[in-house]
């Protein structure tokens, strides 16, 4: 296994675990990415550790509490750093289940600004990197990376506990959380850039989550509705590729393949979140189930769909929802009103500078039979899409016009 996708699966794990133990998200993170550096100088000759995961967050202990004693001893406190001596070399810390959960809940502290919150939780929690951070928020990387210094140094300013919060304070912050576990599954269903189209272990990592949180607050409807609409998605993600590793629509897709457990999963959480009462993520997973559940793309109810987007759009009127909503509609009354739709989309800039916009019109275009409108349209998509998959997905459908 690569120190790149070790990375991937364990940085957020590593940073929680660590945090625990030292009290302190600046210096956890810090430490797990000097872990990272010592793996790169070592593993390459000695082999990948049996436990990667937990040889870094073994190491990254170590320089925390390192860093901890030394500065210690600089400031005249020898009594103090003789509670920080590291751990043996050969003693493993293995990071605790919980210890993300714990780590999402104190990034949405009430004393963070909303945006910090959910920017922190991503960068720390599930390791997600700047960039992809600021692609998920449609906003500039400097921004970002502003952002998560200021909120790393209010939490040690402030002393904000790692913990997760007592019981009558866990529903002040879940609606960040929700977002945070979305958007994680969100990066993973769809990455935005690199080679694939799918990032396996942020996509089970997000549902990980999911679950704990289902665990930790069984009455809280949208926590249900999220772990549908998780659920719901990943149940196809097995099919998203086909064996050349090309990228295969919804419409293609082989239904008898998609793992019905997970659908059966879904549907006990969606009944659950509707018997509750839910929000946004209720009508996210009303779209996802009415996908998931029907036989064959042609048996897609296109009415019940637009008619879930509208509601999405009274919880959340998202620039994203509207130009999916213009899709569904477009199936629905035809392709002409489909464009119109998306038409109303073309000054607002968060999706209108990406791929997506150009792609969906391409599309219509294509199925139209607009040949040369639409290759303008792929075009103008391929230029803009970062991931490698996708944009190979592109060129085959620009290809097939001619």
């Amino acid at each position: 296994m690569s120190v790149g996708r070790v990375y991937r699966d364990e940085f957020g794990r590593a940073v929680a675990t660590v945090a625990r133990l030292v009290g302190d998200v600046g210096l956890a993170e810090d430490a797990v990415q000097d872990a990272f550096a010592d793996a790169l100088r070592s593993w390459p000759a000695t082999g990948t550790p049996d436990n990667p995961g937990a040889w870094i967050t073994t190491a990254a202990r170590n320089r925390a509490l390192d860093r901890l004693r030394r500065e210690s001893l600089r400031a005249g406190k020898e009594a103090g750093a003789s509670l920080l001596q590291p751990p043996p070399v050969d003693e493993e810390v293995h990071p605790v289940a919980d210890d993300q959960l714990r780590l999402m809940f104190t990034c949405c502290h009430p004393a963070l600004s909303p945006q910090a919150r959910v920017a922190l939780t991503l960068r720390l929690v599930c390791g997600l990197s700047t960039t992809e951070i600021a692609r998920a928020f449609l906003q500039p990387e400097g921004t970002v990376a502003q952002r998560l210094t200021r909120a790393k140094a209010k939490i040690r300013a402030s002393r904000i506990p790692l913990r997760v919060p007592p019981a009558h304070l866990l529903r002040d912050r879940i609606d960040d959380v929700l977002a945070c576990i979305y958007l994680v599954f969100a990066e993973g269903y769809f990455a935005s850039a690199g080679e694939d189209a799918v990032r396996t272990e942020l996509c089970l990592e997000a549902v990980r989550l999911g679950r704990l949180l289902c665990d930790l607050m069984p009455d809280e409807a949208e926590a249900h509705a999220l772990l549908a609409l998780m659920l719901f998605d990943d149940s196809r993600r097995g099919q998203r590729s086909d064996a050349s590793g090309e990228l295969v629509t919804l419409e293609e897709q082989d239904r008898s393949k998609w793992d019905r457990p997970s659908i059966a999963q879904a549907v006990n959480h969606f009944r659950r979140a509707a018997s509750l009462g839910g929000g946004p993520y209720l009508a996210q997973a009303a779209l996802a189930a009415a996908h998931a559940t029907a036989p064959t793309w042609e048996a897609t109810d296109w009415r019940y769909i637009v008619a879930a987007y509208d509601k999405l759009l009274s919880w959340s009127p998202s620039p994203v929802a509207r130009l999916n909503r213009a899709v569904a509609l477009g199936f629905l009354h035809g392709f002409e009103a489909g464009l119109d739709e998306l038409d109303t989309l073309s000054t607002d800039p968060r999706v209108a500078e990406g791929h997506t916009l150009a792609a969906a019109r391409a599309d219509m275009l294509r199925r139209l039979g607009r040949s040369s409108e639409a290759a303008v349209q792929y075009r103008l998509a391929i230029s803009r899409v970062q991931n490698s998959q996708t944009r190979r997905f592109l060129q085959r459908r620009l290809d097939g016009l001619a």
